[in-house]
């Protein structure tokens, strides 16, 4: 099972539209995999067709009221569930404040569930806060959808620091495995900069030999163009590959679902092992 989290600290980078259509066409090949929307704006649930229900038990519940996973998860599509978030989620900053061990509450949900997934996704939201914390701690993986912009780039420290913060902390196996390029303008200078600059960090990481979160992380070949497809998908409920599955934005995330998947048998994902873990590696 690969727990990856989806996170940035900046918004409008598109996490959101890679969380759901990551997990859909990761669905439409054969995986089972969940997303659990830890985002109060919902957004996640939403893309995937649930509207906002006051009778409907959610995230907000599994963290505040020990609500069990069966209870919270619904299935949207063959092989594809939601654990769904509405504004409620928003208090639970507030009321987790003085638990103890608040941000294991996931983890420990996750170790009591018996339905088996291959993939489970965490939409995060736009901050570092305890529903972050919650994804981090719960996770094996983080994937970063990072919009090629320098302000967007100049941020990814205090994201890094944040990984290591809770691996070393909370989460020993945690690992930024991938980044995620979205809004891509191939055309524009800007983008190859920064392209060209995230390598050379990253080479530099690696070169260092020591091992830190991000070692072994890689940005996948797929980029994630501009595309309106994919903004009218979100407003419509429905993932890409069922709204226009002819778009330049289907492509592109089947393209990146590819790139996962090789991922996943370059570093011995495939079993059944709920334990499974990615190891850093050198690229």
């Amino acid at each position: 099972m690969r727990r990856i989290v989806l996170m940035n600290q900046k918004g409008g980078v598109g996490k959101t539209t890679t969380t759901v259509n990551l997990a859909a066409g990761l669905a439409r090949a054969g995986k089972r995999v969940r997303v659990v929307d830890l985002d109060p704006q919902a957004h996640s649930t939403t893309h995937l067709g649930i509207e906002p229900d006051p009778n409907m038990l959610t995230v907000y519940d599994v963290l505040t009221r020990n609500e069990p996973l069966a209870k919270v998860r619904h299935e949207v599509s063959e092989n594809l569930e939601i654990m769904p978030s509405d504004i409620n989620l928003a208090a639970a900053e507030v009321e987790l404040a003085g638990v103890v061990g608040r941000e294991l509450i996931l983890r420990d949900r996750f170790e009591e569930d018996d339905q088996h997934c291959d993939y489970i996704l965490m939409d995060c939201p736009p901050s570092l806060g305890v529903l972050t914390l919650n994804a981090l701690t719960a996770a094996t993986e983080v994937f970063v959808p990072l919009q090629p912009h320098f302000l967007a780039l100049h941020g990814m420290s205090k994201l890094f620091e944040t990984v290591q913060l809770v691996a070393r902390r909370l989460n020993p196996s945690l690992v930024i495995s991938g980044i995620v390029l979205c809004l891509y303008e191939s055309g524009t200078r800007l983008s190859a900069e920064v392209l060209n600059d995230l390598e050379a960090f990253l080479s530099q990481a690696r070169a260092l030999g020591r091992q830190t979160p991000w070692s072994g992380a890689r940005v996948f070949p797929s980029r994630v163009r501009r595309n309106i497809k994919l903004a009218e998908s979100a407003s419509f409920g429905r993932p890409i590959f069922d709204y226009d599955p002819s778009s330049n934005g289907a492509r592109d995330y089947d393209s990146l679902v590819r790139d996962v998947l090789q991922q996943e048998e370059e570093l011995g994902l495939g079993g059944d092992n709920a334990g499974d873990q990615p190891q850093a590696k050198a690229a």
